[in-house]
């Protein structure tokens, strides 16, 4: 198993600083650097999802800010999920699973990805496959240490990513197939007890964590769907475009191997579970198809689905495609067709290193660096949104660490910031709001030339209306202008002659 991590934790670190950075990551950044008063305020006020990858990255700051180091955190939370996928293999089947699962975990092009973004993904990752473990540990061996660490782990999900909330109802689902019977694992501490009473103190946890969890459910219900409203509705292909990405390019071994690991329950699938063997593949498959499902149904109504938001499935994936190769026989030939997906996967790798997933990034920190290299003095800039400061910033402060020393950026560094500026730094408010007529039209006169970066603005047929007021009001100071365009992002400079 050292080994194994070892060799996966290379293969996360392996090109790591080759793709640029993008929007998410640089904001990510920002919120980790901003003052500590700061720092809460935007928490509670906006970006309380993903607080505890939020608060780990501000730590992990103090190692290093390049590209490579500040993604790194992101590689340690996978490759330690490829021995935690072992251990929930392990406990849940036997050994050899475990071992086969951890293989496909470190060679799953999908955890490889995510792995080397500083996101909160690999962590929500790790974070729902060890609340999952520790559920299943305790119903084999109960004791108030288990119960202590599930909800534990439990919690820190939540607050990792608040879709954490649906493996919770994946939970309380299998927990209602048990019926009350004996637990029949020869590895149950009793297997004289009852899986009932076990899975009743388990719920019992959930009072616990539904306090713990609370700011957070305050927070959702306070902001509403806003902050996911640029979610569009999934159609077939995006689904059939997840299914492929999951499975390391639609490794149809994978399909085989799911469906070698549901044959031995059958029909009872659907029923209540009497073994464990029975329980065991119902809570995979639920672990991994209920998200999936509900965000999917629900998206009709108001889109919630989003691929990478559905990476805690991953692991059920990974299990149940293990367990269905560890059953084949004889075990040569599960050996044979272990060796064939891992090879199939290793080939997808290094797609993986060039290639993003669920979505094509924005240049925004490209673009942010093409001004800083031509601003001059007695330059303004105006960002679209405010958070289109984000990647301008992150720009800037990492050129102002290593450049403090040259001429050319002594004194003030780059354009200065009309809008959104409320005081010297990067403070909660300037993470919201548009620029008004008004406030350009007293502010943008004694200026000799005008940065504008626009981002998430619509289309050049049917802009939105800040970019109509900015493409009016500014010329009428500025007549003269040049612009240059960005993946997703236009840089103009409006000059007075």
């Amino acid at each position: 198993m050292i080994a194994l991590v070892a060799a996966g934790l290379v293969t996360r670190l392996f090109y790591i600083a080759y793709k640029p950075f993008w929007f998410d990551e640089a904001f990510s950044v920002e919120v980790a650097r901003v003052s500590w008063p700061n720092f809460l305020h935007l928490l509670w006020w906006r970006e309380a999802n993903m607080s505890l990858y939020y608060v780990m990255l501000r730590a992990w700051l103090h190692v290093g800010q390049t590209p490579l180091l500040i993604r790194s955190l992101s590689a340690v939370f996978s490759a330690a999920s490829i021995a935690a996928v072992y251990w929930v293999g392990s406990v849940l089947y036997d050994r050899r699973t475990g071992f086969i699962a951890a293989g496909l975990c470190a060679l799953n092009g999908y955890e490889i990805r995510y792995a080397q973004e500083a996101r909160s993904y690999a962590l929500f990752a790790l974070l729902a496959t060890l609340s999952s473990g520790f559920l299943v540990a305790f119903l084999k061996r109960p004791s108030t240490r288990g119960r202590r660490a599930y909800l534990l782990a439990t919690i820190l999900m939540v607050y990792a990513h608040f879709y954490g909330l649906l493996l919770i109802a994946a939970q309380w689902l299998a927990l209602r197939c048990i019926a009350d019977s004996k637990i029949d694992d020869p590895d149950a501490e009793r297997a004289d007890s009852s899986w009932t009473r076990h899975a009743v103190e388990l719920q019992k946890s959930w009072k616990v964590i539904a306090a713990a969890v609370a700011p957070l459910v305050i927070f959702v219900a306070k902001t509403g769907a806003g902050p996911i409203k640029w979610i569009k509705r999934p159609g077939l292909g995006d689904l059939i475009r997840f299914l492929t990405d999951i499975t390391n390019g639609w490794n149809w071994l994978y399909v085989l191997a799911c469906v070698l690991a549901l044959l031995p329950v059958g029909k009872r699938l659907l029923q209540r579970s009497r073994t464990w063997g029975q329980w065991r593949v119902q809570f995979v498959c639920i672990w991994l198809l209920l998200p999936i499902v509900l965000t999917v149904l629900l998206s009709f109504a108001r889109p919630v689905f989003l691929p990478r938001y559905m990476i805690f499935c991953l692991p059920a994936l990974l299990l149940l495609t293990a367990a269905g190769l560890g059953s084949v026989r004889p075990v040569w030939l599960a050996a044979v067709l272990t060796a064939i997906v891992l090879l199939l996967s290793s080939r997808f790798v290094p797609y993986v290193y060039s290639h993003d997933f669920d979505n094509e990034r924005d240049a925004s920190v490209a673009a942010a660096g093409f001004i800083l290299d031509h601003a001059g003095s007695g330059d303004a800039i105006i960002f679209h949104i405010a958070e289109t400061r984000i990647p301008y910033e992150f720009v800037r402060s990492s050129r102002l660490k290593q450049n403090t020393a040259s001429p050319k950026f002594e004194g003030n560094f780059g354009p200065e910031i009309v809008f959104p500026n409320h005081g010297p730094g990067l403070g909660y408010r300037d993470f919201t709001g548009k620029p008004t007529g008004d406030l350009l039209s007293s502010k943008l006169p004694p200026y000799s030339r005008v940065w504008l970066m626009l981002m998430n603005n619509g289309t050049a047929e049917k802009p939105d209306a800040t970019t109509v007021m900015l493409s009016q009001v500014v010329p009428q100071m500025f007549p003269k202008m040049q612009h240059w365009q960005f993946a997703k992002v236009e840089v103009r400079l409006y000059s007075k002659e």
